[in-house]
């Protein structure tokens, strides 16, 4: 083991260098160019590959320096030995390769090729191909922390979807059973005193106060139809066809349901997030399309549940799908995430928009079994 101190202070860690090299000489001839660089150093050579293997287990070096041809083998066998997750810069000083050899090796992953004529360069390219190997190993390692910070994230706003679909639902049976029994209640006895009065005045007040309560009552009833869409329970086609028909009465704007199947049966989770996505999709169009016609097809051809929203309204502007606060679509997304989906929302302005939510249906089913059984 060489160790040279030329240039740097001394609270400054040498690098680790492993020398891959058959040749005394050579490796003379390295130390010295390093040392003439003001590199701060260690170096091991070893010259089999399985001296080679043990000093990469014992005592990982920070970059590896290697012949490319050695008795038996060659650095590229040394390099197929390392652990790919694990392997430092590896660099070639030979002379005994030609440039489309050391090409197609820096293609395969070594980091650079040091010909022994030019060996006086060989302290700026180590260094240059530690910068580079933190830069990757930093790379790898924000990805890693990103992909991990994107699935905590999914589960939370599945989780977040979750917890707001148990709200709605409660929220819909507190109208059902407290404010729907009062309106009943209201009702009943409005129709006694309607019996039992002659009263001209009172019977108008009383046809007043029923209008009004039948409004509230049908109120009470979209309220609870949109916080829980019992009407799933008689199929996903009955309440995008409801919605549909709902959407129509209230807007105006006239709306078309196709469907390949009127037996459209995907799982209880898959027929929600379509729901909503329908559901959101529509309101959306209601407040910015400003169209005529709106037509949704439903499909299940091939395994693969489709659920498409088209409108022929202003379009959707780019800058407006890019906003920082498009929770509405942004929620659809992470709803067919959490399903196995996807979401396409295409547009241009002045031609209308289209939404399209996608769902294998084979996945959908597996997380569903896999759901009843934890």
């Amino acid at each position: 083991m060489i160790t040279s101190n030329a240039g740097h202070s001394p609270a400054e860690n040498p690098i680790k260098i492993l020398h891959l090299e058959d040749s005394p000489i050579d490796h003379a001839l390295a130390c010295r160019a390093l040392e003439r660089s003001g590199m701060r150093f260690s170096i091991e050579r070893v010259e089999t590959l399985g001296d080679f293997e043990q000093a990469t287990r014992s005592s990982p070096p920070d970059v590896i320096l290697a012949d490319y041809k050695l008795p038996g083998f060659t650095a590229l066998d040394a390099w197929a030995e390392l652990a790919t997750e694990a392997r430092p810069p590896f660099v070639l000083l030979s002379g005994a390769i030609g440039e489309a050899a050391a090409v197609s090796a820096i293609h395969s992953g070594i980091s650079d090729y040091v010909s022994k004529e030019d060996i006086g360069t060989l302290g700026r390219v180590i260094l240059r191909a530690l910068d580079i190997h933190r830069a990757v190993v930093a790379k790898r390692r924000a990805d890693v922390e990103l992909a991990a910070s994107e699935k905590r994230l999914a589960e939370f706003a599945e989780h977040l979807q979750t917890t707001i679909e148990g709200e709605r639902a409660a929220i819909a049976r507190e109208i059902h059973d407290d404010i729907g029994g009062s309106l009943t209640a209201v009702n009943l006895d409005l129709s006694w005193i309607s019996r039992h009065s002659e009263d001209q005045a009172i019977q108008a007040h009383l046809r007043a106060a029923t209008t009004m309560l039948q409004q509230a009552m049908d109120a009470s009833q979209r309220i609870m139809m949109n916080l829980r869409p019992s009407i799933l329970d008689q199929g996903l086609l009955a309440a995008i066809e409801w919605l549909a028909i709902s959407f129509e009465k209230r807007t105006g704007i006239k709306t078309t349901l196709r469907t390949s199947s009127e037996m459209l049966a995907p799982p209880k989770s898959v027929q929600l997030v379509a729901y909503r996505t329908a559901q959101e999709a529509l309101t959306n169009i209601s407040k910015h399309a400003e169209c005529n016609l709106v037509r949704l097809d439903l499909s299940d051809a091939d395994g693969v549940l489709t659920v498409e929203i088209v409108d022929n309204g202003r379009g959707i502007a780019k800058d407006q799908l890019e906003k920082p606060r498009a929770f509405g679509l942004r929620g659809l997304h992470e709803r067919a995430k959490a399903v196995g989906g996807w979401l396409d929302i295409s547009s241009r302005e002045g031609d209308g928009a289209s939404i399209i939510l996608t769902v294998p249906l084979t996945h959908a089913k597996l997380s569903q079994a896999e759901e009843s059984h934890s």
